[in-house]
């Protein structure tokens, strides 16, 4: 890609996920960001729909920050397949030139977003914590060109112990992958209708498509952790898989929901889709109890955006209580029973 063709480039484009005809959060949380990035470069955000008979979910990106909607609906495109996803989502690039395309870092946009960039030629950041336009190199240096109005693409690198800030100065467009949970959505725009573009190029089935034979669907009764309002979390200070009993009778009292940290799954005490973390959930509810969790970078990333932090930790010096609003030094054992009966007796007297 020659310099002169950067210019062409322009606006901010979200693969906007959709399974089984129903949008994915993480496709409203990405057009919350996508909308301050374009106001900074003064551009239009687009989404870009991907499946079949899906033109009915274009309002819904437009209410919530979409300017226009590219739909590329298909019969081929009726369950997520790496190919055929890859091809239309590389032809719309090819097709609308964005400066910036952003896709949710699930299981589809892991998948999706590497195959397309390379597709397209260009590089990707995955799992971007921080997204802001700015100049590239951050502060300048001699003799070197400092280029403006850059995609700045932050994430923690080296198992979390340090944060990178990374750009994509000479292709486009620079692209980000972004874990579900991290940026914010929008107030709906009420009545909002989208400008829809339909874009269709073509499909046909060769040696890469592959068949799917069967979907088989995983029926969990449990609250998505990254939906629940209070999470009681427990860490490898709970001490073993029956003592996360004391925590479900405080999580029952309070209408919490159990979650846990990477050594509790790893321990095989609860299942990995409880997991707060680098390596497993980002959440924010209001309350967000750390119980006997120590509190390593990886876990906090993970849960620090929570309203309100509350760890109990034997351990004085326990990183957690760095990010705690308020905390309790003492044998969770004790102290845990006992704030779930006065939670319980103050319930009892309202």
């Amino acid at each position: 890609m020659n310099k002169m063709g950067l210019e062409e480039y322009k606006g901010v484009y979200v693969f906007a996920q959709q399974v089984d005809n129903q949008l994915s959060g993480i496709a409203l949380e990405l057009l919350g960001k996508a909308r301050d990035l374009a106001k900074d470069l003064d551009t239009e955000v687009a989404a870009v729909l991907i499946g079949s008979d899906i033109k009915n979910l274009a309002d819904t990106l437009a209410e919530y920050g979409a300017d226009k909607v590219i739909v590329v609906d298909d019969p081929e495109l009726k369950d997520y397949r790496t190919e055929p996803y890859t091809h239309a989502l590389a032809s719309v690039i090819n097709k609308y030139k964005p400066e910036i395309v952003l896709v949710g870092a699930t299981a589809i946009g892991r998948d999706l977003g590497p195959r397309v960039s390379a597709r397209v030629q260009t590089g990707l950041t995955a799992d971007c914590t921080v997204l802001e336009i700015g100049d590239f190199p951050l502060n300048p240096i001699p003799n070197q060109e400092q280029k403006h109005n850059q995609l700045l693409m932050t994430r923690p690198a080296f198992g979390g112990n340090t944060i990178a800030t990374i750009a994509c100065p000479d292709n486009r467009p620079q692209m980000a992958t972004v874990r579900p949970g991290v940026m914010q959505k929008i107030e709906p725009i009420k009545g909002a209708k989208a400008n829809i573009e339909e874009f269709n190029p073509g499909f046909t089935p060769d040696d890469k498509y592959v068949e799917i034979l069967e979907v088989v669907k995983s029926v969990s009764d449990t609250v998505d952790i990254m939906d629940a309002k209070i999470l009681v979390s427990g860490g490898r200070g709970v001490g073993s898989a029956e003592n996360f009993k004391l925590l479900q009778d405080l999580a029952d009292a309070i209408g919490g929901t159990v979650s846990c940290s990477r050594a509790v799954t790893d321990s095989g005490w609860l299942p990995r889709d409880l997991q707060v973390g680098q390596t497993g959930k980002t959440v924010r509810p209001n309350v967000y109890f750390a119980i006997g969790i120590s509190g390593a970078i990886q876990h906090v990333a993970g849960m620090e955006e929570s309203d309100i932090i509350i760890a109990i930790n034997k351990d004085e010096d326990a990183p957690i209580f760095d990010v705690a609003d308020y905390g309790i030094v003492g044998d969770l054992n004790k102290i845990v029973p006992q704030l779930t009966t006065a939670i319980k007796a103050e319930l009892a007297n309202k």
